[in-house]
C-alpha cells in the first residue's frame, strides 16, 4: 500500500461503526484497521480503528481489563510474545502492515519503542551504559555517543540531573529518574513512535509532572501512544483520546474517540460522559 493510498484509508468512515476513526489534519503515522485479538479461545478486543496522527499524542483509556495495555502490545508486536495470543485485521506503520510476513519484528520494535509501566533499566549498569545499551543490544552503529548521551537525556528531561554522575548506576536514581532514563534508553535508537503503558503509575506526583512535561515536548518529534487511567493525565498531555470498554459479555471495543477537548468536554456517547466523569471504571 502506497503512502497516498494509506491515508485514503485513514479518511474512510466506518458504516454504522459505534465509534469513527479519528480523522488527522496532518499526515498518519500509525493506524489499527479492524484489529480483534484472542488469547487462546478467549476474544479480548474487536474491531478496533484508530489512526494515530504524526507527532501527537493519544491517549488510551478505559477500566481496567478493557484491552488498553493488550492493543498497545500489538503496536509493535511484543502480543505475540505471549502464548497462545492470536490477532486478526492488521496494523500499519507508515503505509505497510507491520504483521506481514516480510516484516522484522526486532526492526518493529527498534522504530516502535515501549516504556513500561514499572522503570525497568539496567540497576547495576551505569547511566551513560544504560542510554547506549539499546545500541549495543540492538547492533545498531551510531557515531558520537558523548552526543547521543546528552541529547537524548536532555530530551528525556534528565541531563541537569545526572550530567555530573554519568557513571554512576542507574540503580541510584529515583523511580522517576529512572523512568526518564528508560525514555532516554528508548530514544537513543531514534524511534519514530513511543509507546508508554501508564508510565507514571508508580510515581509520585513531581516525578509525574516531568515525565508529563518531557512526552509533550517529545511530540513534536515523534508519535506517543499513552495507556492511562488518570483523566486528568490525558487531558494535559494527550492531543487525542480514545475510550475503550469491555462490557459484559463483550470483548474490549472503542466506544469514542475524537480530539481529547471533544471527549472530556462534550463526548457523543453517555458511556463516556460517565467514565470520564468518574461514575464508573
Amino acid at each position: 500500500m502506497s503512502t497516498a493510498e494509506f491515508e485514503d484509508v485513514m479518511d474512510l468512515d466506518i458504516e454504522g461503526a459505534e465509534a469513527s476513526t479519528v480523522h488527522p489534519v496532518g499526515p498518519t503515522e500509525m493506524a489499527a484497521r479492524d484489529l480483534s485479538v484472542w488469547f487462546g479461545r478467549r476474544k479480548v478486543l474487536e474491531g478496533v480503528n484508530i489512526a494515530f496522527p504524526k507527532n501527537t499524542v493519544t491517549a488510551l483509556i478505559g477500566p481496567s481489563g478493557c484491552g488498553k495495555s493488550t492493543f498497545i502490545r500489538t503496536l509493535n508486536r511484543l502480543h505475540e510474545l505471549i502464548p497462545g495470543a492470536a490477532l486478526a485485521g492488521s496494523v500499519l506503520y507508515e503505509g505497510k502492515d507491520i504483521y506481514d510476513a516480510a516484516v522484522d519484528p526486532v526492526q518493529i520494535r527498534l522504530q516502535i519503542g515501549m516504556v513500561f509501566q514499572k522503570p525497568n533499566p539496567f540497576p547495576s549498569m551505569t547511566i551513560r551504559g544504560n542510554v547506549l545499551a539499546g545500541l549495543k543490544l540492538s547492533g545498531m552503529k551510531r557515531e558520537n555517543h558523548d552526543d547521543i548521551v546528552e541529547q537524548t537525556l536532555t530530551a528525556a528531561g534528565l541531563w541537569n540531573e545526572v550530567k555530573d554522575r554519568l557513571g554512576t548506576a542507574a540503580g541510584d536514581l529515583s523511580g522517576g529518574q529512572q523512568q526518564r532514563l528508560v525514555i532516554a534508553r528508548a530514544l537513543a535508537v531514534q524511534p519514530h513512535v513511543l509507546l508508554m503503558d501508564e508510565p507514571c503509575s508508580a510515581l509520585d506526583p513531581a516525578s509525574t509532572l516531568k515525565i508529563e512535561e518531557t512526552i509533550r515536548e517529545l511530540s513534536k518529534e515523534v508519535t506517543i501512544i499513552i495507556v492511562t487511567h488518570n483523566m486528568q493525565q490525558a487531558v494535559r498531555v494527550s492531543d487525542y483520546t480514545a475510550f475503550f470498554l469491555a462490557e459484559e459479555g463483550t470483548p474490549g471495543h472503542v466506544v469514542e474517540q475524537g480530539e481529547t477537548t471533544k471527549i472530556f468536554g462534550n463526548p457523543r456517547e453517555q458511556r463516556t460522559l460517565d467514565y470520564v466523569n468518574g461514575r464508573f471504571g
